[in-house]
């Protein structure tokens, strides 16, 4: 079952796969008038009730499709108003063959006769809300009869994502739903899914579509802290981990970033970014002395702790990550040396980790060779763990253990030193504004894309910090896709 937004997200995955919408258009209409044909005789009279936007598409493709029966369409609304491009081609085909079609520009002119068969392609899975003129007095019309009723997508008037109607819906004898089903559909009598050519890979392999929905939610924010606040916690005997982490959360949308790290290499983070709050403790590295006044921070400043970055591996620093996450409950990005705390910590932190191939293992997981033919075991950490898993390579594994997808973005070779600190910070940064599930697979892509960038100006002579600066033009890239 998908909701309008993943359906959405799906339907531009399989886009920048090649597939054209108009493709979908096509094949969604022809399901519509095979339905119809599969339950009416030859001649049987159809009114085509279609709207302005996506819905109004397979509808009038329907209509194509049904030479042997006596077809009547109408159209809610001034041809010129039409919004969407495939409706508005399929409208001006009818009208070049000189079908049976009217434009009702006023509910007052509505009449959709006595048919066999009433098509409702008024609203698709975009709508929610109360139904207005002249759609709403189409609605009431459509129930008044005694004609059979087929609904495209869904009965309009219902909303696509809680199945529930504000007002008024059409009350479908049949419904129409391509691809999957969708929220409330299945509390209904007679709903068939048809395929409409959209490729499984539009779904299991993350694309632009994924990151649409953070993009924009980023976009929409008006007040600081509204896209989130990030606190890195790193650094000892590793500098430049941490700050790029810190810096990869700013040009992914993050608000306002809080480096903690040692006094000792305070001054040197500083210079990386005057944008950067820098929360220093005392000492060479992270102790369980600090402990306390970090989850005070996180607990009061920040929306998102990332973990890990350029720590290393002393004893008393392993058991401080420990303390921290026993202690804090919020939302956690775990990398790097802070991995193999995680199976002996209990916490109710919600935690998205970032294991390489090699850190798979320290996890309690399997030695991962190839991640593709590991999926399920990756799968089984996952549930086991109770805590979503992002595993780099070559190609990109994200899965909680329910859900799981795969990036394929990024040259080959983006072994890079600091990428995955980079990585860290864009998850953490997309964290405030998205489920760790979809934070993970839109992260994991912004930065394969980004080194995609790079690598057309480069070839593989590009650095962490150069992708640093490619992450804005890919997220916040106008173009791609919309």
């Amino acid at each position: 079952m998908l909701s309008r937004e993943r359906m959405a997200v799906v339907e531009m995955n399989a886009l920048a796969l090649g597939i054209s919408k108009k493709q979908f258009v096509e094949s969604g209409g022809n399901a519509v008038a095979q339905d119809v044909r599969d339950i009416s005789d030859t001649g049987s009279k159809v009114t085509i009730v279609a709207g302005r936007g996506d819905n109004g598409g397979p509808a009038l493709v329907a209509a194509r499709f049904l030479r042997t029966h006596d077809v009547r369409v109408l159209l809610l609304g001034r041809p010129e108003t039409i919004t969407t491009s495939t409706t508005r081609e399929n409208w001006e085909a009818l009208s070049m063959a000189e079908e049976d079609i009217h434009a009702v520009n006023d509910s007052t002119e509505l009449d959709v006769d006595n048919p066999d068969i009433i098509v409702d392609g008024i609203f698709g899975i975009e709508f929610t809300g109360k139904p207005t003129e002249p759609e709403r007095t189409a609605i009431e019309k459509i129930n008044a009869t005694a004609a059979t009723t087929i609904s495209v997508e869904i009965p309009s008037g219902m909303n696509a994502n809680s199945g529930e109607v504000a007002d008024t819906a059409v009350s479908a004898d049949r419904t129409i739903t391509f691809h999957d089903l969708k929220p409330g559909l299945e509390t209904l009598s007679e709903v068939t899914v048809a395929e409409i050519g959209i490729p499984q890979a539009a779904e299991s392999i993350v694309g632009p579509g994924d990151l649409t929905p953070i993009r924009t939610r980023l976009r929409g924010n008006k007040q600081e802290g509204d896209s989130g606040r990030v606190f890195v916690i790193g650094g000892g005997p590793y500098t430049g981990a941490p700050a790029l982490s810190a810096q990869a959360a700013l040009r992914a949308g993050a608000d306002l970033v809080f480096v903690a790290v040692p006094d000792a290499i305070a001054d040197t983070i500083r210079g990386y970014s005057e944008n950067l709050i820098i929360q220093p403790f005392s000492g060479t590295k992270l102790t369980l002395d600090p402990v306390d006044s970090l989850v005070e921070t996180a607990t009061k400043y920040n929306d998102i702790v990332v973990v890990g970055p350029g720590l290393g591996e002393a004893d008393e620093t392993q058991a401080a990550v420990r303390t921290f996450l026993t202690k804090f409950d919020g939302k956690v990005v775990v990398d790097a040396d802070a991995l193999s705390i995680v199976p002996d910590s209990r916490t109710d932190a919600s935690l998205i980790l970032t294991p390489n191939q090699q850190e798979v293992h320290e996890l309690g997981g399997p030695v991962v060779r190839n991640l593709r033919d590991q999926v399920e075991e990756l799968e089984a950490l996952a549930a086991e763990l109770d805590h979503t898993l992002l595993v780099k390579g070559e190609e990109t594994v994200i899965t909680d253990g329910d859900r799981t997808q795969i990036v394929r973005e990024g040259p080959p070779g983006m072994t890079t030193g600091g990428t995955g600190d980079v990585l860290s910070g864009v998850v953490a940064a997309f964290f405030g504004v998205a489920s760790p599930f979809d934070a993970a697979c839109a992260a994991a892509y912004v930065k394969g894309a980004a080194g995609d960038k790079l690598a057309e100006q480069f070839g593989r002579g590009f650095t962490a910090s150069d992708l640093l600066e490619a992450i804005p033009s890919v997220l916040f890239d106008r173009s791609e896709h919309e």
